[in-house]
């Protein structure tokens, strides 16, 4: 018996096939319709019901070719299940080369919105209602906000085992454990009973290649984690768990002089950089207020006091 068809907007995608969606967001003012970009592959077998989504902050370009890769890499005819895949999920944002929205809102503080609210309660109501909703699984894509990079790593629950098992099959270089924020889209699709893994890596506006391949990667390992896909060869090294994580901030206003990257290990107290003044003299050394790895760091070298310099992630 033939596989029913699956419902999304105003569509019916046809088992072995995939289809593109553009669901209705709002009008322009020159009265072009603007809709959400959404392609579903519905596979020929049985199997799980699963999306991914990038760009919910308008700058997070990595995501999107990450999207762009793995639908490329996949075929309706031999997928068990269905993936539902929304590449550009903040479009205004992404159109105009802003990380929020016209007003100024950030969409992953908007779920799970209303159809009657501001512009980001409604985007975030249909992204509930019509991609959600139907779905087990979801994976997040993300990157560093403006002016900062991402080691490639997952932010999940850790502590539900579902989560944790596909954390793992991700393998990304960590995995931190990550306390749920209201009116992320993480925070409502759990209350929906969905398992969400989050994904950060790279920075804002850059195709950082090794956080697309990490990402690509990771995300075939969850889909053939899940039944869905032939098996993918597993990550070289598992990923390392981590439970906290923190910025070392600057403790003077001055030009950074960083001297560890993405993925180093670090000690309490070990030198991390240093903050100089324009003609060269140190004004503060940047010391590690942990032990951990550093997943994540400013890319500016213009810093004020109290600014966020490097996030160390601790087991």
């Amino acid at each position: 018996m033939a596989r029913p068809s699956f419902a999304i907007g105003p569509v019916r995608v046809r088992a072995g096939s995939k289809q593109d969606v553009g669901l209705p967001i709002t009008r322009l003012v020159t009265g072009a319709e603007l809709s959400l970009p959404v392609q579903v592959m519905h596979g020929r077998e049985d199997g799980p019901t699963v999306w991914v989504n990038a760009a919910i902050h308008g700058d997070e370009v990595v995501g999107v070719e990450i999207v762009r890769r793995v639908l490329a890499g996949l075929s309706p005819k031999t997928l068990h299940g269905t993936l539902i895949a929304v590449p550009i999920v903040n479009v205004h944002g992404f159109m105009a080369g802003d990380r929020y929205l016209p007003d100024r809102r950030d969409l992953n503080r908007s779920f799970p919105g209303s159809p009657r609210g501001s512009l980001a309660g409604r985007i975030a109501h249909l992204m509930m209602t019509e991609v959600v909703a139907p779905c087990e699984v979801g994976i997040d894509l993300h990157t560093g906000s403006d002016g900062r990079t991402n080691l490639p790593q997952v932010r999940a629950d850790l502590d539900d085992p579902k989560t944790l098992a596909l954390a793992e099959a991700f393998g990304a270089p960590v995995m931190l454990h990550a306390k749920l924020r209201d009116g992320s889209l993480r925070s409502a699709a759990r209350e929906t009973g969905a398992t969400v893994l989050l994904y950060e890596a790279g920075e804002p506006w850059r195709f950082d290649e090794w956080a697309i391949t990490a990402g690509v990667v990771g995300v075939r390992r969850v889909l053939a984690a899940l039944g869905m896909t032939d098996p993918v060869d597993l990550a070289e090294e598992p990923s390392l768990p981590c439970r906290t994580s923190g910025w070392v901030r600057a403790r003077a206003t001055g030009i950074l002089h960083l001297e560890v990257g993405l993925g180093r290990r670090v000690g309490q107290g070990e030198r991390l950089g240093a903050l100089s003044d324009s003609f060269g003299r140190t004004l503060r050394l940047v010391r590690a207020d942990r032990d951990g790895i550093v997943i994540g760091h400013s890319r500016s070298p213009l810093v004020n006091r109290g600014d966020a310099l490097v996030h160390i992630a601790s087991a």
